[in-house]
C-alpha cells in the first residue's frame, strides 16, 4: 500500500524541553491509525507539526509524496482536522461556520456542501444558532462536519467522540469507518477510549516522552502483552515507565 504520511527523525524542542524525540511513523493509504500516549507524551505537538502549526526543530515530514515542511499548502487542501478542544468562531452560527470553511477550501458549491454536512451530522435543528449557544456534544458534531466538508484524503482527529452520547458515538464511529472505506481516506486519531481504538483502528502508535515506544495492530499488542484489552496494555506500558 502507498504511504500517505511519513515522518523521519522528527524532533520538536521548546527551549531545553524535547517534546518530540526522533519520531518515525508511516501511515498507509486507506488506514485508520491511533496515536496514543499519556499526558505530555507528545501527541498534541506531533499533530500540530502534521498540520503545519508548528515548525519541526529537525527531521522530515512527507505528506502525499511532498515535503510538507517546505511546502505545506498543496497538502493542506487535501487534509482536515477536528478537535473538541479547538474552538470554532463562537459568534458565528453553525451555517456561517461551515460556509466560511467551505469557502476557505475553495469548494465549487459551498451552499450544497454546507447543507449536506448539516444533514449528515444532524445539525439542521440548530443550523442558525451561534456556536457559543451550543452544548459540548453539539460543538463536537459541528467540528466533525467542518472536518469533512472538503472530503479530505487525510483526516486528523483529536478525541473525535468526546462529549457525545453513546448513540451518537456509535453513529460517528460507523460513519468514520464507512468514510474510510468509501473514500479510501487515511485517518489518524487520538483517543483515551481504548474500546474505540480497538473497534476503529488497524494500527496503534504509542508515544512516551516524545518517542515511539510501541507499535502494532490491536490484536498483535494484545497477544504480545497477554492482555484482553488495549486499556490493560496501555497500563502495562505506563507502569513500566515507558509512557
Amino acid at each position: 500500500m502507498s504511504v500517505i504520511l511519513e515522518t523521519e527523525y522528527l524532533v520538536k524542542d521548546f527551549g531545553s524541553i524535547r517534546a518530540v524525540d526522533n519520531l518515525n511513523i508511516r501511515l498507509s493509504k486507506g488506514s485508520i491509525t491511533a496515536l496514543l500516549g499519556g499526558n505530555g507524551a507528545g501527541k498534541t505537538t506531533t499533530l500540530s507539526m502534521l498540520l503545519g502549526l508548528l515548525i519541526p526543530t529537525s527531521g522530515r515530514i512527507n505528506i502525499f509524496d511532498q515535503d510538507f515542511v517546505k511546502n505545506r499548502y498543496p497538502a493542506l487542501k487535501r487534509m482536515n482536522f477536528s478537535s473538541p478542544y479547538v474552538d470554532l468562531p463562537q459568534r458565528l452560527t453553525v451555517r456561517e461556520n461551515l460556509t466560511f470553511y467551505g469557502k476557505l477550501y475553495e469548494l465549487k458549491n459551498v451552499k450544497s456542501a454546507v447543507v449536506e454536512m448539516a444533514e449528515t451530522f444532524r445539525l439542521t435543528e440548530f443550523f442558525d444558532r451561534r456556536v457559543s449557544k451550543l452544548s459540548a456534544g453539539q460543538k463536537t458534531r459541528v467540528s466533525l462536519a467542518k472536518a469533512l466538508i472538503n472530503q479530505p484524503d487525510l483526516l486528523l482527529l483529536d478525541e473525535p467522540t468526546a462529549s457525545l452520547d453513546p448513540e451518537t458515538v456509535f453513529w460517528i464511529r460507523s460513519f468514520l469507518k464507512k468514510y474510510q472505506q468509501d473514500k479510501g481516506a487515511t485517518i489518524l486519531l487520538t483517543s483515551h477510549n481504548m474500546k474505540e481504538v480497538e473497534q476503529l483502528c488497524e494500527n496503534v502508535l504509542l508515544l512516551g516522552n516524545g518517542k515511539l515506544v510501541e507499535e502494532g495492530t490491536p490484536s498483535d499488542l494484545l497477544l504480545k502483552y497477554g492482555r484482553n484489552t488495549l486499556e490493560e496494555v496501555f497500563l502495562d506500558i505506563s507502569r513500566g515507565g515507558k509512557v
